[in-house]
């Protein structure tokens, strides 16, 4: 195995991220997230049983067992790979890396809202959205469509990109793993209802500590490309005052680390995220961030995508920087 910041560790990382860009997540493949999934479903169903202590006990062994499992398999097999065929274990671990990120299958998702809302096609752009938000559909209109798209793209730009690339810099794909094994846990059981409010409150607080610097950065990593991207005359960006302005909002969103990204996006579109959803025809609603200086509308999302690619690239050229400088004060300290 390959540590992440070292030109070895640091090449793998950037041969899994041009494999995600060309491949993505083949189906044809089978895909660890999967595998993971599958196993804390039916534990859930075993486990999430009794009083409410009793719940919290069993969603914190269950949270144990999954993220300390899969970065110790992981490392294992990777390692047993290493002593038996070493070219083996590269090619492993680089599908491994490429498995936890997201870029592709992110610009995909919301290519998949922007072809049909371009064409005006609603029933089309709200089908392509009901496939990545847990919110009703059925009924929004562009505004709201392109609303749901532009908060997907960027909470994801932290789940899907950045927090991976954070952890593989740090760890490899071991710890690239774990992260997306906390991610998925906290994605299946990580919610404040009756159901899970015990169970997975483990794995919420968990996904909180895993993405609360990755989200933070990737704020400011999203000003950046905003900034050299209005600069460089590509969008009209509004990324004076950003900053501080996402400062205010993002304590506003319900999560600690998603509203960072949101009201960063928000704040350069010169647009207003949050508000009402209705989530199985239970309505809820959320602060909002930004201002509706501009009313929503499908040009929209292809600026929060060209945003996710600006900030991805920055996110990991700084992420490697401060590594790689934190490690080497490190080591003069020793």
């Amino acid at each position: 195995m390959i540590p992440g910041v070292t030109l070895g560790g640091i090449t793998l990382i950037v041969l899994a991220i041009v494999i995600d860009l060309v491949v993505g997540d083949p189906r044809s493949l089978p895909h660890p997230v999967v595998l993971v999934g599958r196993f804390i479903s039916a534990f859930e169903r075993l486990w999430n049983r009794g009083t409410a202590q009793q719940r919290r006990v069993s969603g914190f062994l269950l949270t144990t067992i999954v993220v300390g499992g899969v970065w110790a398999i992981s490392w294992l097999a990777l390692a047993l790979l290493e002593r038996l065929q070493p070219g083996l274990a590269l090619i492993a671990e680089l599908w491994l890396l490429s498995t936890t990120l997201a870029i592709k299958g992110l610009g995909d998702a919301a290519s998949a809202v922007i072809k049909p809302l371009t064409q005006g096609d609603l029933p089309a752009a709200r089908k392509a959205l009901g496939m990545i938000v847990g919110r009703d559909t059925q009924t929004l209109g562009e505004a709201e469509i392109t609303r749901g798209t532009v908060e997907t793209v960027a909470e994801n730009t932290v789940d899907g990109i950045t927090a991976p690339l954070f952890f593989a810099l740090i760890g490899g794909a071991p710890l690239a793993l774990a992260y997306k094994a906390v991610n998925t846990l906290d994605s299946m059981v990580g919610y404040k209802n009756q159901r899970y409010a015990d169970f997975g409150f483990a794995s919420a607080k968990l996904d909180d500590v895993a993405n609360w610097i990755p989200a933070r950065v990737t704020a400011l990593c999203l000003w950046l490309a905003g900034l050299l991207l209005d600069v460089s005359g590509v969008l009209n960006l509004r990324w004076k005052g950003a900053l501080s302005c996402t400062c205010r909002d993002a304590p506003r969103h319900p999560s600690p680390n998603a509203g960072w990204p949101e009201a960063m996006v928000a704040r350069l579109l010169g647009v207003q995220l949050g508000g009402t959803n209705v989530y199985q025809g239970v309505v809820s609603q959320r602060a909002t961030l930004g201002e509706p200086l501009e009313v929503l509308q499908v040009t929209h999302i292809t600026a929060t995508v060209r945003l996710m690619h600006g900030a991805w690239i920055l996110f990991t050229v700084l992420s490697v920087v401060v590594i790689a400088s934190i490690l080497f004060i490190f080591k003069g300290l020793l």
